[in-house]
């Protein structure tokens, strides 16, 4: 497919600017004139809108396909919660609005405190953070605060984490400006507890969990992992990034954690990726409320109004009461569900079993378990019979017509592929990944080199993804332009992963 500017002919116009008699004229300062005229594209309209169109066909997305992006709960987001946001009385409310002209909308947000205060089985919720990431750093920040106010902060200054945490855990916890303490994993896939039993002391301020953790794997010692650490006067954190597989289910609250962080965007109901926009809400228990982020949306009577007097509050987090879009798409989804959110839940781990059943035996599962909302397999083994890793194998479900679930993640497994189909796709789609994917297995057996050469159904193949990521090329350079490679990347592209 050809650039915009490759597509160009001289002279042809898709349209001329209005130009209006008797406007007053401006002088542009020398100093900010261009010397040239910018070098744009020059189409007829047909042809402008013919290359966009096409162009929006190259995108894969939930609405044109399966996405088993694991740890991302790519699903599916009614079409209804859209046109609810875009009511004028959401979507056209100023946010320096009156309170008294802003009642629906702080009830929504008061609402859904409510609702995921219940969800979480904890006491108090703001809704600023806008988006996991800062609703970590939120929550770190609110353990800060806490231990300052008993005077323990310059004692407590370590976090505990797992080694399948999420990559944003230890950024936020360097953030925070704790030190990070690592625990490893056990041969089931939990927390070693005698490894973490030796890692708390006097000196841990708390643990940053996912649970189920990265690897689709409930903890079976969570109980226990609690008394080690409220034992040792540490708070728990729950990286709600897997809520997806628990929500109805279990609550974190019950299970000991005092700070919880929610992905809106990935459990209820907000279009995810691209940069966002997104939602971190984060819920605690009661010792904790009175440092939460101001302002707090509280109701007095029927009316409801922003309170900012809360004097160990930790501020602001973000711009006024946070990302209100989200809270429009989360509260419909979830008044939509009501009780059934615990189905979507169970769909979610059905549907993750399903497929684990379906390739365990082609591809190598690290824990003999049953899984949560997702799962891991490793391609160690074709790796190391047939030279085909995970990122051949992820390259050649392009060609089947399917996104390629998240690689090399996490980091403890060898040639990891993490997959999560999440509830919204029916038992027809997941026979056919499925398929694919042991399609793919008898090809690296029989034809390793069409896996290893593969997209070959796609407008570009294997690239040079080092190079792309150091050597980025952001514009168009004319008569400098690279011409577009279509041969595969080298050999030399990808990175050793393990065996």
């Amino acid at each position: 497919m050809n650039l915009i500017f490759e597509r160009s002919q001289p002279g042809r116009r898709g349209g001329e600017p209005p130009r209006y008699d008797g406007l007053p004229h401006v002088r542009v300062p020398d100093e900010l004139r261009r010397i040239e005229p910018p070098r744009l594209p020059e189409l007829a309209e047909p042809e402008i809108l013919r290359h966009f169109t096409e162009l929006s066909t190259r995108n894969f997305g939930i609405d044109t396909g399966f996405y088993p992006l694991g740890s991302c709960t790519m699903k599916y987001n009614p079409r209804i919660n859209e046109r609810l946001v875009g009511l004028p009385g959401f979507a056209q409310l100023h946010p320096h609005q009156e309170e008294d002209g802003a009642q629906g909308a702080l009830e929504l947000m008061w609402r859904l405190q409510e609702i995921l205060q219940e969800v979480t089985g904890l006491h108090a919720v703001s809704l600023q953070p806008a988006a996991g990431s800062q609703g970590e750093l939120t929550g770190l920040m609110l353990m800060h605060s806490y231990f300052a106010d008993r005077g323990e902060n310059e004692q407590r200054r370590k976090i505990v984490i797992p080694d399948t945490a999420h990559g944003t855990n230890p950024a936020s916890v360097t953030m925070a400006g704790y030190e990070l303490t690592p625990v490893k994993t056990d041969p089931r896939g939990n927390i070693d507890v005698e490894d973490l039993r030796g890692n708390v002391d006097e000196h841990t301020a708390g643990l940053m969990l996912t649970n189920p953790s990265t690897l689709g794997l409930f903890d079976e010692n969570i109980e226990e992992i609690t008394r080690i650490f409220h034992g040792a006067g540490a708070l728990m954190y729950y990286d709600g990034a897997n809520l997806n597989a628990v929500c109805g289910i279990s609550r974190p609250g019950d299970m000991g954690f005092d700070i919880v962080h929610i992905n809106l965007h990935k459990t209820f109901s907000q279009p995810h990726g691209g940069g966002g926009p997104g939602g971190g809400p984060i819920a605690v228990r009661d010792r904790l409320e009175p440092f939460l982020p101001v302002p707090a949306v509280v109701r007095d009577g029927d009316t409801f109004r922003l309170d900012y007097d809360r004097p160990k509050s930790i501020g602001k987090v973000r711009g006024f009461a946070g990302p209100f879009g989200v809270f429009v798409r989360s509260y419909a989804y979830i008044r939509t569900y009501g009780p059934r959110l615990r189905e979507m839940s169970e769909v979610a781990v059905l549907n993750a079993n399903y497929l684990l059943a379906r390739l365990r035996e082609a591809y190598d599962p690290p824990f003999d378990r049953l899984c949560m909302h997702e799962f891991v397999l490793s391609a160690r083994a074709l790796k190391r019979e047939h030279g085909v890793s995970a990122l051949d194998v992820a390259k050649r479900l392009m060609d089947y017509g399917f996104h390629p679930p998240t690689i090399y993640f996490p980091l403890i497994v060898p040639e990891a592929l993490m997959i999560e189909p999440t509830e919204t796709e029916p038992k027809e789609r997941l026979d056919a990944f499925a398929d694919a994917m042991l399609a793919i297995a008898r090809e690296a057996q029989q034809e390793p080199d069409v896996v290893k050469q593969a997209p070959t159904s796609r407008s570009v193949r294997r690239l040079d993804e080092v190079k792309a990521a150091k050597q980025p090329v952001v514009r168009y350079l004319f008569e400098e332009h690279p011409p577009a490679r279509r041969e595969p990347a080298g050999a030399g592209v990808e990175a050793p992963k393990g065996v």
